[in-house]
């Protein structure tokens, strides 16, 4: 039964996809990050991604609805990284499988853009949003209450085959999706749901918490310190966190308490080591070829080449090293040009948001998005997340929403909903606006 209700859902969107590249895109995202197929048997090898990812560049090319083909600082860079990408393919050590790999991650890159391309509105952004949060979210509820069930004595794991499989995936995606959770219980008008995703801001938080995840933990670790940095009340708010970490303690088993301790001890823990030995392993990499050793660098023709010990083989669990051995030192500057971009004007919309009433709704977003990249900047340095779609679907959300506020379209907004000639031609489904 649910395996034919994921057909069909997933049939609709890419038929909808056709005549509305909009919900096709909302439905791409659905499918990268809950990847619902997976939970199937029958499923789980399909290629209904790319099912609806040519849904939709048909019906961006075929339909009449509206496009925005502005180019944003982040979007130039991410193209230049995508090229750049493309430019290291042929240089890889292993070509196959790191074309295979290179097709996944074009994919995303490409789907990322277009939804640049064909969102613009208020609620294709608020929609957008709500889509990240579902498709994440639920894994973050399912875990937290199997956290609470068992007391945290078993870890908390992703959907199988996807990028968030690892309990270190999972627990940052969880992480990251929070502020956005946050971001639309500050921005609801109604009581059930801003109780709704409180409960699972919890639920996820905990989940993370018994995945563990010692990223996980660095990572909320950075997030809860930006959030009380800005906050208005931090003696209050550092009192509670306080609370809330002597009884994360006092829950959680011993066998937690004792992997977290090792985060101090870093040098003596064998994972931490296996780590450092990948990451010196990119590091040669990158000194010895401009171009990087391509996707596949965790292999043993690499390792005997460039790692100081060639017997430990081990990916960089690293966005930064990742991207570094794959890629090169140019590869690295791009990507960490990227990310600071979308850093700046997330910070920008959260500023010049609050300043008019009509933008305000935007200025948690920004401070949200800025919360969730902290996360992801720290907790991706000990994870391979380099290429994951939530962050790229936060940029994603940042840049329309600026755009949204560069024209005015608040004005333009109330000016076809007061308009009774254009109530005819606006083109909804649900309530959503889709042409």
């Amino acid at each position: 039964m649910f395996t034919l209700a994921v057909v069909a859902a997933i049939a609709t969107l890419a038929f909808l996809g056709l005549r509305h590249p909009a919900l096709g895109v909302l439905g791409w995202t659905w499918i990268s990050l809950m990847n619902p197929h997976a939970l199937t048997w029958r499923l789980a090898d399909a290629p209904v991604a790319a099912i609806m990812a040519v849904s939709t560049l048909i019906g961006l090319l075929a339909t009449s609805d509206r496009r925005n083909f502005r180019f944003s600082p982040e979007m130039v860079v991410l193209s230049m990284f995508m090229a750049w990408m493309c430019i290291t393919l042929p240089f890889s050590m292993r070509f196959d499988p790191s074309f295979a790999l290179w097709n996944r991650v074009m994919k995303i890159d490409l789907m990322i853009l277009v939804a640049l391309f064909v969102l613009y509105s208020r609620q294709h952004i608020v929609a957008l949003a709500w889509v990240m949060v579902g498709s994440v979210g639920i894994y973050g509820v399912k875990g937290g209450l199997f956290t609470l069930a068992t007391g945290g004595t078993y870890r908390v794991w992703g959907p199988d085959g996807t990028y968030i499989y690892g309990n270190n995936e999972v627990a940052l995606a969880l992480v990251m999706v929070i502020p956005l959770m946050r971001f639309l219980q500050m921005t609801s008008d109604k009581l059930w749901v801003r109780r709704g995703l409180v409960a699972s801001m919890v639920l996820c938080a905990v989940a993370a918490i018994g995945s563990q995840s010692r990223g996980a933990l660095l990572a909320i670790t950075a997030m809860a310190l930006v959030m009380w940095w800005r906050g208005p009340h931090r003696a209050r708010a550092g009192l509670v966190m306080l609370a809330l970490g002597v009884l994360v303690i006092i829950f959680m088993p011993d066998s937690w308490t004792e992997r977290m301790s090792t985060i101090k001890t870093y040098d003596q823990d064998d994972s931490a080591n296996q780590r450092l030995n990948a990451w010196m392993m990119a590091w040669n990499i990158a000194k010895d070829r401009l171009f990087g050793a391509g996707f596949m660098v965790s292999v043993p023709e690499v390792c005997a080449v460039y790692s100081p010990i060639p017997t430990d083989c081990r990916a960089a669990h690293s966005i930064y090293f990742m991207v570094l051995g794959e890629h090169g030192f140019i590869g690295l500057i791009l990507f960490l040009v990227f990310w600071f971009l979308v850093w700046r004007s997330a910070g920008k919309l959260r500023v010049e948001a609050a300043r008019q009433a009509e933008t305000a709704w935007l200025a948690p977003l920004g401070a949200m998005a800025q919360v969730s990249l902290a996360g992801y900047a720290v907790g991706g340095a000990f994870l391979s997340l380099s290429y994951y779609d939530l962050p790229y679907n936060i940029m994603v959300l940042v840049v329309l929403a600026r755009r949204w506020m560069a024209r005015k379209a608040w004005m333009e907004e109330a000016a076809e909903a007061a308009d009774p000639a254009t109530v005819g031609k606006r083109k909804t489904l649900f309530g959503l606006r889709i042409g």
